[in-house]
């Protein structure tokens, strides 16, 4: 996945960090000094590199904390904050509201996938309840309308566009009031790109915005862009009010650091990522758990919400019933393995588990990440009823470890590898498990997997029949 070789480079020098004897001042400056390489040569721009250089070693002060301060944790968190601040803007984008319709133009390059997002876009509202529609003012590219048209066709979604009318902004104006008056609640407009930046893109992107007046402007970038992206999210900033941004190609390999600058330039954050070519590849980009799995620690509200959309309803509530009892055992975690492996793509996944950075996969080897889970499920296949079936670590011991190591042909230390990743992912489940009432319970879950259960009242009732709060 892009940025798996940043993360897995950032990670490499936080815990060649962790390792040395005394944490002063050349301590920091040596494990900084990696990171700034793993930033440029991903393609992040320079400026924000110092920058957070500079942040970081104004919060962590090593002469003026105190005795007894775990220095390496307070690195570790300023780097991650950091991180975060790189890709956060400080200000929300701009989001649809039922009330009324909302205009959505979305621009950017020739290449960046803008057309099949205008369409994931729609899509990824349209099963939220929203009657989206889609306008194509890209007059400039041959086959762009027959694309639009396609992708729409199979998403049941409207559209509107020209074979004969060459003025974008004439299409988009029309299209506009027609969906308009067919109250339709989201109308995104998708506009020409060039190869490069050109003149008369930019006046055509001005004179579209005038004409729809669009509630946000939506930049799309290829993830692939390199060191041009700063410029290029920039040079479309100046024109129109870019407001949010959309990263696509994040299957790929590309270092991707240029994502980053892209968001310095417009002042705008991601709200979403494309990460294959597929209407349901699409997700909704979060800061703190995207850094999370970048530096390894895992994103275990994503992983279970990936999991849950493969999963049907009677099992959810089955495993619902299971984890407000405390419940999480090996079986349970090797059913969600299971329900894993029906997802496709492993890579984004499988750095969801806290404590798999994303160098567990190597460039171009995603299948190996299918494998681990595999290889994982194999040793539980050799367990026995009562391992898989207690919730308690402790039970399987060295002996345990051995016998089920020779039972599936795999290492002792691939046994315990399987009992670290076991009791990290219980760890994070037993947050649900300490619930004392279905309020608390609707605390603890995802705002995405609490859609699934049907809002707040539907968890509430489902806790209810498992008696909940009793």
């Amino acid at each position: 996945m892009v940025l798996a070789e940043l993360g897995g480079s950032i990670t490499r020098a936080l815990h060649k960090m962790n390792n040395t004897t005394v944490i002063d001042e050349k301590a920091l400056t040596d494990c900084l000094n990696e990171i700034n390489r793993a930033l440029l040569q991903s393609d992040v721009r320079f400026e924000l590199i110092r920058d957070m250089q500079i942040n970081i070693k104004n919060i962590v002060n090593l002469e003026q904390l105190a005795a007894g301060h775990n220095k390496r944790k307070i690195i570790q968190q300023a780097v991650f904050d950091e991180l975060c601040r790189m890709l956060n803007p400080g200000k929300p984008s701009f989001v649809p509201k039922r009330e009324k319709t909302s205009v959505v133009m979305f621009v950017g390059l020739q290449g960046s996938g803008k057309t099949t997002t205008c369409t994931k876009y729609a899509h990824c509202y349209q099963k939220k309840g929203w009657k989206p529609a889609l306008v194509c003012a890209d007059t400039f590219r041959a086959g762009a309308f027959d694309q639009l048209k396609q992708n729409a066709t199979k998403a049941k979604i409207p559209f509107y566009g020209s074979y004969m009318e060459s003025d974008p902004v004439k299409i988009a104006v029309e299209g506009v009031e027609r969906f308009k008056e067919e109250d339709h609640d989201l109308i995104i407009v998708d506009t020409s790109g060039r190869h490069k930046q050109e003149a008369s893109l930019f006046e055509e992107m001005r004179q579209l915005s005038e004409a729809t007046k669009p509630d946000l402007v939506i930049f799309v970038m290829d993830s692939s862009i390199g060191q041009a992206a700063f410029n290029q999210a920039q040079a479309f900033k100046q024109i129109v009010a870019v407001g949010a941004v959309i990263i696509t190609k994040m299957d790929g390999h590309a270092k991707g650091g240029g994502s980053l600058s892209a968001v310095a330039a417009t002042k705008s954050p991601v709200i979403f990522i494309g990460t294959g070519e597929h209407m349901d590849q699409f997700e909704v980009f979060e800061v703190q758990p995207f850094v999370s799995r970048l530096l390894g620690m895992g994103d275990l509200s994503g992983l279970i919400d990936k999991i849950h959309g493969v999963v049907p309803m009677d099992q959810q509530a089955d495993l619902v019933q299971k984890l407000s009892k405390g419940n999480f055992t090996l079986r349970i975690m090797y059913e969600q393995f299971q329900n894993a492996l029906k997802m496709g793509p492993m890579g984004e996944l499988v750095s969801m588990i806290p404590g798999f950075s994303s160098e567990l996969i190597p460039q171009g080897h995603e299948n190996e990440s299918s494998a681990k889970l595999k290889h994982y499920m194999t040793m539980m296949d050799s367990m026995t009823n009562e391992e898989l079936d207690s919730s308690n670590p402790k039970l399987i011991n060295e002996s345990r470890m051995m016998r089920i190591a020779r039972g599936s042909g795999r290492l002792v230390r691939e046994v315990l590898e399987l009992m670290e990743v076991y009791k990290r992912i219980a760890k994070e489940f037993s947050k649900i498990s300490r619930c004392r009432n279905p309020q608390d319970m609707v605390k603890s879950f995802p705002p995405h997997l609490l859609k699934q259960f049907g809002g707040v009242k539907g968890l509430q009732d489902m806790m209810g029949m498992f008696g909940g709060g009793r």
